[in-house]
């Protein structure tokens, strides 16, 4: 099996790390099932087309497929990482513009 490689923002590692345990062991599973097959993961639509969700519990990991990498862009609860995704998303687009 063609296991993807993962990057991720050290923030959003750091973020991972100071989880309780219990969300821990449940992201870093969700981790290994979207590096095993990064296309079981929901596409996103609108202004998130080429984003793809997973469910964790009450939250969710953002992430993009590029290549044969998984780029996490966002992981945070249901409630708001949409809006904070779309946010991320803009502000790397408009930086990808300027430079």
């Amino acid at each position: 099996m063609i296991r993807y490689p993962i990057e991720m923002p050290r923030v959003l590692r750091d973020l991972i790390r100071h989880l309780p345990p219990e969300l821990k062991a449940k992201v870093k599973a969700a981790l290994r099932t979207i590096a095993d097959d990064p296309y079981r993961t929901k596409e996103l639509s609108e202004e998130l087309v080429g984003l793809r969700s997973y469910r964790v519990a009450r939250s969710r990991v953002i992430s993009r497929i590029v290549g044969s990498v998984v780029q996490i862009v966002a992981f945070g609860p249901r409630g708001d990482i949409y809006e904070r995704a779309a946010a991320e998303l803009s502000k790397t687009l408009r930086k990808g513009k300027t430079n």
